[in-house]
């Protein structure tokens, strides 16, 4: 095969590599004489870049439409694209917008109510229905508090405590169970011999510790039924307990002497009569000066409420005022504290800058009758039910009242302490008793600005006043006077029923009233 032709003509390259391509010359000796880092810029030189290449059509001028004119030519992808630009630009709000609880966005932020489901509570006079029976004879008793086992919230078992006037707690089974099927087993115990005003299950619901007019505290194991401890300390009747978040060894009391006392099991201090407190809060309700210092008072104030949480701290209420005490059990302040010959007095670490009940209508203040913490959408929130018949919201950390608060016709305190509320385990509803019913609010948004209480659901089924009410997981419990415990479930179907053929379900099924 012959060779070309040393003169047959070269072939032009097609295309030229002339992007970031550094060339020998004056212009790498221009640039190493910068020796200045910041001067030395990453870009290559501008005679190294790409050419310009002119258009030499006629340019157009930009003409402004106010309709909108479509572009067929486009993509279906860009155009997606750019719609979704658009969506992103004017319809979601900025994070800040939210944040600052701008006016024309909070009716987004707000939850959608759920005051249906809570319309369509029913209970059955059947299968939800228990008395409380006398240990000592074959009448009837009534009950002062009740309480739901923690396995119940969580939905795993169905045990309610509820504690009587002859001193004795019935734990039974609120499992739902059909109209024919008789009533489950219960377990009875008798702690006291006086009347139990509160009961509360500790964190392994493996003991209960019940609070009596006699003065004391008693410690009961469940499997057993036999006390095991027996706490005195207070000089008049004890009138509420809460355990430790997780800790069965932890327990504090309130009394109507005023005092918060602090116990641990483990510890054992005995006296004459039971075990004594670690140490003890006396008077933790008198009346502080605005100074702080605090005033004389010759009548004790009594403790109406109490809540511990896992750090040791403690919030309490009391039956002269709607100010919450913050206790921080581990650091009690000693700069203002006053010794007696008989006690300590210490200052809480917080406490409510205004008392709420005197901000709707009335000068004097009202006592806290029932303490509630918030969880899930309510959490860092407590909620208190007041001597003035309102539920009063406060912010859990700083204890200062929320503008919001929940009220009804209905509820009829007529100054008894022993009327509780409950947050439910979803925490968006809240039951309290008072009057001949119980009564439900939707407090899922009482939290955001611009919440506006919905008015309550009546549940109504006992002929006594309901006093007791407590949540577990779907259900409700409500103890009245009537010696009677009746248990809530949400169900559509036969509330609808019910609504529909009133005259025929009133025989078996009692429903919700709107307030």
């Amino acid at each position: 095969m012959l060779p070309s032709p040393s003169s047959s003509p070269l072939q032009t390259p097609t295309l030229y590599n002339s992007t970031n391509l550094r060339r020998k010359g004056n212009e790498d000796d221009n640039r190493r004489k910068s020796s200045h880092p910041w001067l030395q810029l990453p870009t290559p030189p501008t005679n190294t870049k790409r050419p310009f290449e002119e258009d030499s059509s006629p340019s157009k001028r930009a003409r402004l439409t106010a309709k909108y004119e479509s572009r067929l030519n486009e993509s279906e992808e860009t155009l997606v694209e750019r719609a979704r630009t658009r969506f992103r630009r004017s319809a979601c709000p900025p994070l800040s917008m939210a944040r600052n609880d701008l006016p024309s966005y909070s009716p987004i932020l707000n939850n959608i109510s759920t005051r249906p489901i809570l319309q369509s509570f029913v209970s059955s006079y059947k299968s939800d229905f228990f008395r409380c029976d006398s240990v000592e004879n074959g009448l009837l008793t009534p009950p002062y508090a009740c309480s739901y086992s923690h396995s119940a919230k969580a939905g795993r078992t169905s045990h309610l405590a509820v504690s009587t006037e002859e001193g004795a707690v019935h734990i039974f089974d609120t499992r739902k169970r059909s109209e024919w099927d008789p009533e489950p087993s219960r377990t009875t115990l008798r702690p006291h011999d006086n009347g139990v005003y509160d009961v509360k299950w500790s964190a392994s619901d493996s003991r209960l510790a019940t609070c009596s007019a006699d003065r004391s505290i008693r410690i009961s194991c469940i499997d057993t039924s036999q006390v095991l401890h027996t706490l005195t300390g207070h000089a008049s009747s004890v009138k509420r307990a809460a355990w430790h978040p997780s800790n069965d060894s932890l327990v504090c009391s309130g009394g109507r002497d005023g005092m918060i006392c602090i116990w641990d099991l483990r510890i054992r201090q005995s006296n004459a009569i039971g075990q004594s407190p670690v140490f003890n809060i006396p008077d933790a309700h008198e009346s502080l000066m605005p100074s702080g210092r605090r005033t004389k008072q010759h009548t004790p104030k009594t403790i109406t409420n109490l809540i511990l949480n896992e750090g040791m701290n403690l919030v309490s209420s009391g039956s002269s005022d709607g100010v919450l005490r913050y206790w921080d059990l581990r650091f009690l302040s000693s700069s203002t504290m006053r010794s007696t010959a008989k006690s300590k007095r210490f200052t809480p670490s917080l406490y409510t800058p205004t008392d709420p009940t005197t901000l709707h209508g009335s000068r004097r203040p009202r006592g806290i009758l029932s303490l509630t913490e918030g969880i899930g959408p309510s959490s860092g929130l407590l909620f208190a039910l007041g001597a003035d018949s309102r539920i009063h919201t406060y912010v859990a950390s700083s204890l200062s009242s929320l503008p919001i608060s929940f009220t009804d016709p209905n509820i009829q305190v007529n100054g008894s302490f022993y009327i509780s509320s409950a947050v439910s385990p979803c925490g968006e509803w809240l039951a309290t008793g008072g009057g001949k019913s119980a009564l439900l609010f939707d407090i899922a948004a009482a939290a955001k600005p611009y919440a506006r209480a919905s008015p309550g659901v009546e549940l109504k089924a006992q002929t006594g006043e309901v006093y007791a009410v407590d949540w577990a997981d779907g259900m409700l419990a409500s103890c009245a006077d009537d010696r009677t415990v009746r248990i809530w479930r949400p169900d559509v179907d036969v509330y609808r029923s019910c609504l529909e053929d009133p005259d025929n379900y009133k025989w078996k099924w009692s429903w919700s009233v709107d307030s």
